[in-house]
């Protein structure tokens, strides 16, 4: 196959627009369903999830069906190899190591002058609803990347929506993180019907306050259009990723790790940005070889990314090459690079960067540790991974003397006098 080749110098505005916006941010289509499903679901609960469910899902479920009782986990956990248990296992150590390290202290008190004392203090959120998707394959690895974190932050109350698969149930693999995480509150339930079900609540899924995790359009849209009524956490949709990489590169590396989030789904996005056209070609010619070894459904989707939003990015320069990566703000990079860690400090927008030719995304996907749920469509210009910090408010806290309280009353009225708020003013000219 050939997939797109851009040269940067030369895109017109069209063909830099469509590969800016990715398909997550053209869901105009999707936001009118999620709209209709929504306001159904607000109106006729259960009934209405359990409808879209075999709508969208092609499976039928009675209500009493839709939570995973605790034997189904058990048994889903026994069903796994011995191999799958170690590796979630494995993972589950060094995610927990990483955000166990992101902690912040409980509470801190500094004295900005005395008799003035102010510090924060930190507290979990109420609860959280996980959402790991399930349409194009299982998915214990997102469950982990949110999961572990929840843990570590100690939110007391954890629910997880998932799509049912063609049996009515949940995967094993994801049943089986969930038992080694300590998740036990899991609903068959996914897409717009589970976003809305969460901001609303029905007679069994519980309203939560936050969810969070990555999905498809029809999620996202969902979860904009419920941005009201439920915090909707970082924009993670479809997957996206970007290879950089100069003349030094070794293109067959390249080309392998340019095909791992291609593989996601149709509606994801892959670029190879570089200014070496030679490595191009190779790049272009191994994959082209790699694709003979996949199965025929990721085959399609690479073939799809790649004449979609996906292809190669050909710039003038190492630095052009840069310049494209920190507007783009990819999701995964990856830096093949001569001297990646002298790239490092060039790169401002990224949701993960990852170095050298032993880093695949594969690594930090599943069991490096850093978190794998990134801001997707370009939102790694303002948003973080997923970390302790999105299970966790901090209330700020402060604390006058007699003594302090008389030193900056003057100064407090008047910023209440300049602002024209009269009893701000009194509280303080006025007290005794």
């Amino acid at each position: 196959m050939k997939p797109n080749i851009y040269r940067f110098s030369e895109m017109t505005a069209q063909e830099l627009d469509k590969v800016m916006r990715r398909a997550e941010l053209d869901i105009t289509e999707q936001m009118k369903v999620a709209k209709e499903v929504s306001d159904d679901i607000r109106a006729r609960g259960d009934a209405a999830v359990l409808e879209y469910t075999e709508k969208f899902d092609r499976v039928r479920l009675g209500a009493s069906q839709m939570k995973v009782t605790a034997q189904e986990i058990e048994d889903g956990y026994n069903r796994c190899s011995a191999d799958v248990r170690e590796a979630i296992e494995y993972a589950y150590k060094n995610i927990y190591d990483f955000h166990e390290k992101q902690l912040p202290e409980e509470m801190w008190f500094t004295m900005v002058d005395e008799g003035l004392m102010v510090g924060e203090k930190t507290t979990p959120i109420v609860d959280v609803c996980l959402y790991v998707p399930h349409g194009k394959g299982s998915f214990p690895s997102v469950l982990c990347m949110l999961g572990i974190p929840a843990v570590v932050a100690k939110v007391p109350k954890i629910v997880v929506v998932t799509p049912p698969n063609e049996r009515g149930e949940v995967d094993d693999a994801i049943l089986a993180a969930a038992k080694i995480i300590g998740i036990t509150e899991i609903y068959k339930v996914g897409g717009i019907q589970a976003v809305a079900a969460v901001a609303y609540g029905t007679e069994t899924i519980p309203k939560c306050h936050k969810i969070i995790g990555p999905g498809n359009s029809y999620a996202t849209a969902a979860k904009r259009v419920l941005a009201s009524y439920i915090d909707a956490g970082l924009p993670a949709g479809p997957s996206e990723v970007i290879i950089l990489a100069d003349e030094n590169a070794d293109p067959e590396k390249a080309a392998r790790d340019w095909m791992i989030e291609a593989e996601h789904g149709p509606d994801s996005a892959a670029l190879l940005v570089t200014h070496s056209k030679e490595l191009a070609d190779k790049a272009i010619e191994i994959m082209n070889k790699q694709l003979d070894k996949l199965s025929a459904k990721r085959r399609e989707f690479i073939e799809i990314n790649y004449t979609t939003y996906g292809g190669v990015i050909l710039t003038d320069s190492l630095e052009e090459s840069i310049q494209f990566v920190n507007d783009y703000a990819p999701e995964h990079m990856e830096v093949m690079t001569k001297n990646p860690f002298d790239v490092l400090p060039k790169i401002k927008n990224a949701g993960e960067i990852l170095l050298g030719d032993y880093t695949p995304v594969t690594l930090c996907n599943f069991v490096l540790g850093p978190n794998a749920i990134l801001p997707t469509g370009g939102f790694a210009k303002t948003y973080s991974s997923v970390s302790v910090n999105d299970f966790l408010k901090r209330s700020s806290v402060g604390y006058a003397s007699k003594d302090g309280f008389e030193k900056v009353r003057g100064y407090a009225a008047i910023f209440a006098d300049v602002e024209g708020f009269e009893t701000h003013s009194l509280a303080v000219k006025e007290r005794k």
